[in-house]
């Protein structure tokens, strides 16, 4: 298994973890406490896509996530909201499959595109209760984020998220 911080967004992290095969398939453990000491995930969700879905872009001021695909593939897309942070605003996208993970801090918006039908796995450091479930606009275009797609399937929620210079200072993480 190997860790590795971004070289675009601190604290984040991406995980390749180890798939361990023989003639029936593969094997591999999705999560160790010790790869991630500082997080305290207490709750695990699944959620599954049909093609052309873009959920997010979401962000919580008390919850870490750790995201993994089983089955599928997401263009993952991060971005900084912490004013706090050296890399604030910066933007991260890659696509999330296979053996792959990411670690995602608290302030650190997310959101994801399904080409194709994707089942996503992930843990939580909070348990919900819907008072930290933030989101700001998709295509907000002050944040520079670049889909691939111009028209992709979007709940009602996130398609009227806040534009990121509407969303309130007590909203925002620090």
């Amino acid at each position: 298994m190997e860790i590795r911080p971004s070289s675009v967004i601190d604290g984040v992290q991406h995980l390749t973890l180890d798939q361990h095969y023989d003639g029936r398939g593969y094997f591999m453990e999705t999560f160790r406490a010790s790869w991630l000491p500082e997080s305290d995930f207490v709750q695990g969700n699944t959620s599954m896509s049909e093609a052309g879905v873009l959920r997010g872009l979401h962000y919580h001021t008390r919850q870490e996530d750790l995201w993994f695909i089983p089955s599928g593939a997401a263009l993952v897309t991060l971005i900084d909201l912490r004013a706090s942070s050296a890399t604030s605003l910066a933007v991260e996208q890659f696509e999330l499959s296979g053996p792959q993970a990411v670690y995602i801090p608290i302030g650190v918006a997310h959101g994801f595109y399904a080409p194709s039908e994707t089942l996503m796995s992930y843990l939580v450091s909070g348990y919900y209760d819907g008072t930290d479930e933030l989101g700001v606009l998709w295509n907000d275009p002050d944040l520079g984020i670049e889909w691939p797609v111009a028209s992709p399937i979007v709940s009602e929620r996130d398609q009227t998220a806040p534009k990121w210079a509407d969303v309130p200072e007590e909203l925002r993480p620090s």
